[in-house]
């Protein structure tokens, strides 16, 4: 039996509803889809997955009552958007530059092209929320008025028209392909899998814990992901080069997965803990250690936040 899929690549099923056979295709889909995706990586992918913008694309989907799906897709879809949109803009301006533009010049242009950037940034993050949510299977598309009364909301406004111009700008931009990685639905595929595989597997409050743990994760992403690079390379300050192959580390949503629900199982159980993470070596591939390397990490990031 084929796993039925939305157009951006989400299964239709509910979290829990999946048969056994389903499970499987859908996990085979999404670990070709991650490779492929790590095969293809700009070396500034994660670039805007900045704090600040994880934090107001959730809040975004909190008011507008959004699966939380649609934030995290929102937030891969602005990444790679913003990305290309800025590769795009510097290949204009070295062909310009190549032409005899002065230093000045190009010095003049690169100003411009991130103040402009900046001006706006919240309508690229708010249209891709937009795009995200009318690709969700379980949650409500927000149209153009949804979105213009958010911003007045805030104090804000932008015309409709210039609401759907960046719309289909980001579309454009990324040649309509809106099939990218979202973290939440490898968190959940890898966690049933889990469940059927071992039925003792509390799966409902490991899924609870789950939500919450990748929330830390992609609000903590920049100082965790950086003591993964210092623990992998052991050096305090790691070169560039290795800075630049680390990103598919960064951009690795299965690792992340397995890393989300060790996390989530060692909080619930720590007796059971290696248990679930051998099962998870063997849904996954990766070694026992990386995945325990990443929870370590994660789990000393979690209680350095934790209130006194």
């Amino acid at each position: 039996m084929a796993a039925p899929f939305s157009p951006s690549g989400q299964r239709s099923l509910r979290f829990g509803e999946a048969s056994v056979d389903v499970l499987s295709d859908f996990l085979t889909n999404l670990d070709n889809k991650n490779k492929r995706n790590l095969e293809s990586l700009s070396a500034f992918c994660g670039s805007f997955k900045l704090r600040k913008v994880v934090e107001h694309a959730f809040l975004i989907c909190e008011q507008l009552e959004l699966d939380p799906l649609v934030g995290y897709h929102a937030i891969e879809i602005l990444d790679r958007f913003m990305v290309k949109h800025i590769e795009n803009l510097f290949s204009i301006q070295k062909s310009r530059t190549s032409d005899g533009a002065s230093c000045g010049a190009k010095e003049s242009y690169e100003d411009l092209i991130f103040k402009n950037l900046g001006d706006k940034f919240r309508i690229f993050l708010l249209s891709s929320v937009q795009i995200a949510s009318k690709l969700a299977l379980h949650s409500k598309a927000v149209n153009n008025n949804s979105a213009s009364q958010y911003l007045q909301s805030l104090g804000s406004s932008c015309p409709k028209e210039t609401l759907l111009e960046s719309e289909l700008f980001i579309l454009k931009t990324l040649d309509f392909q809106l099939n990218v990685p979202n973290p939440l639905l490898y968190v959940e595929t890898l966690l049933e899998v889990l469940g059927h595989n071992d039925p003792t597997t509390p799966v409902a409050q490991l899924h609870h814990l789950c939500k919450y743990v990748l929330q830390f994760i992609y609000l903590q992403r920049e100082p965790i992901y950086r003591s993964l690079l210092v623990a992998a390379t052991g050096r305090l300050s790691p070169s560039p080069e290795q800075r630049a192959k680390f990103v598919s580390v960064t951009e690795d949503c299965m690792l992340l997965g397995v890393g989300v629900i060790a996390v989530s199982a060692f909080i619930h159980q720590a007796s059971a803990w290696e248990k679930v993470v051998e099962e998870l070596t063997l849904i996954s591939g990766f070694s026992a250690r990386s995945i325990m390397d990443f929870a370590h990490v994660t789990l000393t990031h979690i209680t350095k936040n934790r209130a006194p």
